[in-house]
């Protein structure tokens, strides 16, 4: 029977990759609303998404650091990871949207 994984082993194979998929999607969607003008959002409401999404990459980033310091010795409270898993269900389904509007144009 195999070992169980330490606590930072345990770590390290979940919340490191984890940070690295929300550093994606959040890079991802950074990128779509700077780069498009999304009439169904506006500008408003596209420049919030915007800013929500630069605080999201920023805490990320300030996570990974963190991790990478204590050599996997800290993790992230699911509570601070919610908030981003909830954006980036909100990117997805703006994202999907306008690539529809997109292709039936």
């Amino acid at each position: 029977m195999a070992q169980p994984n330490s606590e930072s082993d345990l770590l390290k194979n979940l919340l490191e990759p984890l940070l690295d998929d929300f550093q994606y999607w959040f890079g991802r969607s950074r990128t779509l609303l700077e780069a498009n003008e999304i009439s169904f959002l506006g500008a408003e409401a596209q420049a919030d998404l915007l800013a929500r999404v630069i605080a999201a990459q920023q805490q990320v980033s300030a996570a990974q650091m963190l991790f990478k310091a204590t050599a996997g010795q800290v993790g992230v409270d699911t509570a601070v990871m919610a908030p981003w898993h909830h954006l980036v269900h909100e990117c997805w389904g703006v994202a999907t949207r306008f690539r529809q509007e997109q292709a039936n144009q």
